[in-house]
C-alpha cells in the first residue's frame, strides 16, 4: 500500500523527506501512467527542487542519493491500480495545475537565480536565464523551440565552450569553499564546444555582441551537477585572450523542468 510507502516521512517533512516522497510519486506515477507530460515534468521540478533545498541544508550527496534510490524501490512496489495511489495523484494534479498556469518563476542560483519565462514570442527571447559579468546564459529561442545558448557582449569573442565537472572522473560535488578553486581541474571537467559564433538578437541583448548555441549535452551535465557547484564558460578573443566567467548551477535543473511544462 502507498501509505506503507510512505511510512517514513514524518507529517513535517524535512528537504531530504520530502525529496524521497516527490521522487516515490513521479517514479510510481510515471510507471503507472497517471500523469499527462505538463504535471509529469512539474513533479521533475518539485523533485529538483527538494534535492537542492536537500543538499544546501548539509545533508550528505550519499544520503540524498539513498532517498533516491529508496523512492524507486518503494515505486516499483506499489500496484498502479492501489487507491491510496490514485487518490495521491489526484492531489497532485490538483496541487499541479494553477503551478500549471503560472508563466514565470525564479530559481535560485548561486550568484544570481535563474529566471525562466514560458510565455512563447515569434522573436528570440530568453526562456532561461541566468545574467553573468558580460554574459547571459541560458535557453533562448523563438516559438515553442529552444536551445542552450550564451550571449557574449564581447563581439571580438571567437570562440566559446563549457567546464563542467565530469561525474565519470570526479563523482563527487565540487563544492566552492575556501582554499580551493571554483571549479574544478581539466583533469576532473567536461568541456563543450559552441557552435559558431552569430551576432546577436537585440531581443536577447540590447547591447549587442556574439551569440552562441551549446548541445543538449551540455545541459544534461549542468543538471546533474550540485546546486552549490560552479561551472566555466570560457571566451577566447580573435586577438588570443581568454577570458573565464563562473555560473553558478543553482536549481538549473527545476527550472529546466518548469520550462519543460509547456509554453503559455
Amino acid at each position: 500500500m502507498l501509505s506503507a510507502a510512505l511510512a517514513a516521512t514524518p507529517a513535517v517533512a524535512g528537504p531530504a523527506e520530502t525529496y524521497f516522497e516527490r521522487s516515490l510519486v513521479a517514479t510510481a506515477g510515471a510507471r503507472c501512467g497517471l500523469f499527462d507530460a505538463a504535471t509529469t515534468h512539474a513533479l521533475d521540478a518539485g523533485a529538483a527542487q527538494s534535492r537542492g533545498a536537500a543538499l544546501r541544508a548539509g545533508i550528505s550527496e550519499a544520503e540524498v542519493t539513498d532517498r533516491r534510490l529508496r523512492a524507486f524501490a518503494r515505486a516499483s512496489q506499489i500496484a498502479c491500480d492501489d487507491a491510496e495511489l490514485h487518490m495521491v495523484a489526484e492531489r497532485v494534479r490538483s496541487a499541479f495545475s494553477a503551478w500549471a498556469r503560472t508563466p514565470r518563476m525564479e530559481f535560485p542560483g548561486d550568484r544570481s537565480s535563474w529566471q525562466v519565462v514560458r510565455s512563447a514570442y515569434a522573436s528570440q527571447s530568453w526562456r532561461v536565464r541566468q545574467d553573468g559579468v558580460g554574459v547571459i546564459f541560458g535557453f533562448a529561442g523563438a516559438g515553442t523551440g529552444h536551445t542552450l545558448a550564451l550571449a557574449v557582449a564581447d563581439p571580438q569573442v571567437v570562440t566559446a565552450r563549457l567546464v563542467v565537472r565530469d561525474p565519470a572522473r570526479a563523482p563527487s560535488a565540487w563544492v566552492v569553499r575556501a582554499g580551493i578553486a571554483e571549479t574544478p581541474p581539466a583533469s576532473a571537467s567536461q568541456v563543450f564546444m559552441a557552435g559558431r559564433g552569430r551576432v546577436v538578437p537585440e531581443t536577447l541583448s540590447e547591447s549587442g555582441g556574439k551569440l552562441f548555441r551549446f548541445s543538449t549535452a551540455a545541459a544534461d551535465a549542468i543538471g546533474l551537477l550540485d546546486p552549490r557547484e560552479r561551472f566555466a564558460v570560457e571566451l577566447v578573443r580573435a586577438d588570443g585572450d581568454t577570458r573565464i566567467v563562473t555560473l553558478g548551477a543553482g536549481d538549473f535543473a527545476a527550472a529546466r523542468a518548469f520550462l519543460a511544462m509547456g509554453t503559455l
